[in-house]
């Protein structure tokens, strides 16, 4: 059977899913039944071979054999590209799956979507490891990697630590007191620093300590129990923090551990536009969002801009979600790539004769496992909940809300830890945003959530307990351009849709859509604010003094308001959705002031007078009216015209007073004394 442009191979997994080949074939529209292996991956894996030399791409609709298709493809050195596709447990393998049809067309539909492939840095490790404890746990973990790593025992504050007979392995004392850097490349500050002493007896005794020390390794294994070295510690590559008390984590990281020495490649999750970055401009502060939910540091201020350090990045995708601008954009996938497969699988499904549509948002980690248990263990998924797997949760920003209830979606759920994380710091308020919009627009509330559980039974029941609701209806545009493209022809459709297609929809403060109120009154045109804008939402006219706007372009950034001398520039959260917004408004405008010598235009009245009414009275030079202060009337030719003209030294201050001697004193005082006397000079 073929399905967009690839052939697809199904199997019922020995009978245990009631797949309809009719039916499946009638939505993937081959007309003919299809054909459904029983076992694929043993008695019949024949066909598997027969596809992979017909050399057209492939998918399979199993996950759990992949390991041994890709086998049997290295086999038969076939460079055929395969793609997995597991739709047992989350279709097949359900009290609904009867009906369940429309949803595997979905699942196999965005499947079929390809990812661009990912850019990688690599890290470096020689296996120097640090065991950082407090007692004999530490030495005891160093002795257990010391034949595969170059280990150092570092014991934090150690009390009745027995001194070894023989030391065999490097230990000293020391406080981390600060720390950076990531496998291959840590980097740490060391107080309290000592080396043990030769006579050390019953227990371990130290020299001086010394504050201040350094030191670097390739691999951090903490077993102090305390507060952890970095933030979001568990995304740190090459730092392990189990708990020293639980000896099964210790031997999971030590083991982990024990492998890190080589070359890795980790994943650029991260691709950085500075050019239309709002974080700065001129040292003034707008943007600050990827900074605030990144949870590993691996964001900084750098100037105007902000850094990206791809080896300390964790991947969750907070910092793409909240970028209003697509200067941090989240690259696995991009997110045009990820709407795609969401377009791709709500299409399938409505064509497919499905309704009611529920997205399901869900990670490898903690999602998939749930919804395995759920299917072996329980009644599996609904039918029209359709289980979409992402990267990371972080990465879903209200681009991606929308555009799923653009395409049909009734309500969109995302399943989560019951103990979050950093993960989804800026999810929540994203979710936000987009139930506002869907609200704003006359849409029934509730539409877009979070499921926190780590029970597959609750987790199925929470999806049962859905209402049974119509989404808008349906579109097909293909998503282009960054988040916030996608955001607008999300909207768009939206707006065409609604149940109450309003003008405006008010936001709540921080929303990266919306318009600028400006006292005009007040405003003296100086521009400040075009040239800190990022986004072009503001600009200037080159034939006439004026400011203009253009409030689809503003991302709210604050820059504008930050950098306005005169502050009269305060920021609206909201969409607009009328025409109007995409394009250029005037938002104030001056008659320009003309020259007093040559009457050309240039500057504005307001500016020009309230520059000469701030000196007049508080600088000698423009003490009085005319003369140097009309210059400030005249334009840049004149200026230099008049100065030319003027005989006068513009830099001349009050005459000096003449010098006087001891003879001019004493001549004036025997004046004075011949005048006393009533006698005449002679």
């Amino acid at each position: 059977m073929r399905f967009d442009g690839k052939r697809l191979l199904v199997c019922n997994c020995e009978g245990t899913m009631p797949l309809d080949g009719k039916a499946l074939a009638k939505v993937c529209g081959t007309g003919d039944a299809a054909e459904i292996s029983n076992q694929l991956c043993r008695a019949e894996i024949g066909r598997f071979h027969t596809a992979l030399k017909a050399g057209e791409p492939l998918t399979v609709a199993c996950t759990q054999e992949s390991p041994l298709f890709d086998e049997q493809r290295e086999a038969l050195q076939s460079a055929t590209p395969v793609t997995y596709v597991n739709i047992r447990e989350t279709a097949g393998w359900s009290s609904e799956a009867a009906s369940a049809t429309p949803k595997i067309a979905a699942l196999i539909a965005a499947a079929a979507v390809p990812v661009p492939a990912l850019p990688t840095v690599t890290m470096k490790s020689e296996g120097v490891a640090l065991i950082y404890g407090r007692d004999e746990v530490a030495i005891a973990a160093a002795r257990q990697l010391s034949d595969r790593l170059d280990v150092t025992i570092m014991l934090d504050r150690p009390k009745d630590v027995a001194a070894p007979a023989i030391m065999d392995l490097p230990i000293v004392q020391g406080h981390i007191a600060g720390a950076r850097g990531h496998l291959g490349a840590f980097e740490l500050v060391v107080d309290n620093y000592a080396l043990p002493l030769p006579s050390s007896r019953r227990h371990l005794a130290f020299g001086a300590p010394r504050n201040g020390a350094s030191s670097t390794c390739d691999i951090i294994i903490d077993l102090t129990g305390g507060t952890p070295l970095f933030p979001a510690h568990e995304k740190r590559d090459g730092y392990f923090r189990p708990d020293p008390k639980d000896p099964a984590a210790v031997q999971r990281a030590l083991f982990e551990a024990s492998d890190l020495t080589g070359s890795f490649e980790k994943p650029i999750y991260v691709a950085y536009h500075a050019e239309i970055c709002a974080h700065s401009r001129s040292k003034k502060t707008g943007c600050t969002r990827c900074l605030d939910v990144c949870p590993t540091g691996a964001i900084t201020p750098a100037g105007d801009k902000v850094a990206f350090d791809p080896f300390i990045c964790g991947g969750c995708g907070n910092c793409g979600a909240v970028c209003p601008t697509g200067a941090a954009e989240y690259r696995l996938p991009p997110p045009a790539s990820l709407t795609e497969q969401l377009r791709a699988l709500l299409l399938a499904y409505r064509e497919a004769g499905g309704r009611q549509a529920v997205v399901l948002l869900h990670d490898a980690k903690h999602g998939a496992p749930l919804i395995d248990a759920l299917a072996r263990f329980g009644d599996g998924l609904p039918a029209r909940v359709l289980p979409f797997a992402v990267n990371a949760l972080g990465e879903c920003n209200v681009a991606f809300f929308a555009s799923a209830f653009a395409y049909g979606a009734a309500d969109l759920r995302m399943l989560v830890p019951a103990k979050r994380s950093d993960d989804i710091a800026g999810v929540g308020q994203q979710m936000a945003l987009a139930e506002s919009v869907l609200v704003g627009l006359g849409y029934e509330g509730g539409r877009v959530g979070l499921i926190e559980t780590d029970d597959p039974d609750q987790l199925g029941a929470a999806l049962s307990n859905l209402p049974r609701r119509e989404g808008p209806s349906g579109s097909s545009h293909l998503p282009m351009g960054r988040n916030r493209d996608l955001s607008r022809l999300a909207f768009r459709h939206l707006h065409a849709m609604a149940p109450q297609p309003v003008d405006t929809v008010a936001l709540a403060p921080g929303a990266p859509f919306g318009n600028l109120l400006v006292d005009a009154e007040n405003c003296t045109l100086c521009l400040a604010c075009v040239s800190s804008c990022p986004t072009g939402a503001l600009s200037d006219d080159p034939e006439r003094p004026r400011l203009m706007f253009t409030e689809d372009a503003c991302v709210q950034c604050g820059l504008c308001k930050n950098t306005c001398p005169e502050k009269v520039i305060a920021l609206e959260p909201r969409v607009n959705f009328t025409a109007a917004s995409a394009q250029q408004r005037v938002v104030k405008e001056e008659e320009p002031f003309h020259c007093i010598r040559c009457a050309k235009p240039f500057g504005t009245k307001s500016s020009i007078e309230k520059v000469i009414a701030k000196l007049e009275g508080k600088h000698w030079m423009y003490g009085e009216s005319g003369g140097i202060a009309d210059r400030m009337r005249m334009c840049a030719d004149c200026r230099v015209i008049a100065q030319s003209e003027n005989k006068i030294d513009p830099y001349a201050g009050a005459p000096r007073p003449e010098v006087r001697t001891t003879d001019d004193y004493l001549a004036e005082r025997a004046m004075a004394e011949l005048k006393a006397a009533g006698k005449k000079p002679s």
